[in-house]
């Protein structure tokens, strides 16, 4: 499967964004789907995954509350609703995937996931 993220930009502390990962190459449904992020000279770090079936989504802890990861298999998109941005949420934000399920452990381990889209930028202002 291809992945294709969108949605980045420039926005102001508190403000909100919405990411999204459109898929293509086959139906997208089966897969686990994760957001990463990489703020400049950090290592890459997971931020939000959903499973095929859409419940149960788990998140980084300090962006529960604000982010939220749904999905759209009509589409075969995935979201991240970034609400209450902080300058600390710089950084590119990227979408992965695998088919079928990754256990609840492995979640935010992005060696579990196959494919990754490209990258998206996301700058948040103070």
């Amino acid at each position: 499967v291809q992945l294709q993220a969108s949605g980045g930009g420039l926005v102001q502390a508190g403000d909100s964004l919405r990411l999204s990962c459109a898929a293509s190459g086959r139906a997208f449904s089966s897969d686990t789907v994760g957001w990463f992020r990489q703020a400049p000279g950090r290592e890459r770090e997971f931020v939000a995954a959903i499973r095929w079936t859409g419940g149960n989504p788990y998140y980084k802890d300090s962006v529960k509350g604000r982010f939220t990861i749904s999905r759209d298999n009509a589409k075969n998109t995935v979201y991240l609703q970034m609400n209450s941005l902080k300058p600390e949420d710089t950084a590119i934000y990227y979408c992965a995937a695998r088919y079928n399920r990754i256990i609840q452990s492995a979640l935010a381990d992005a060696a579990m996931y196959t494919s990754w889209g490209q990258g998206t930028l996301v700058t948040v202002s103070s």
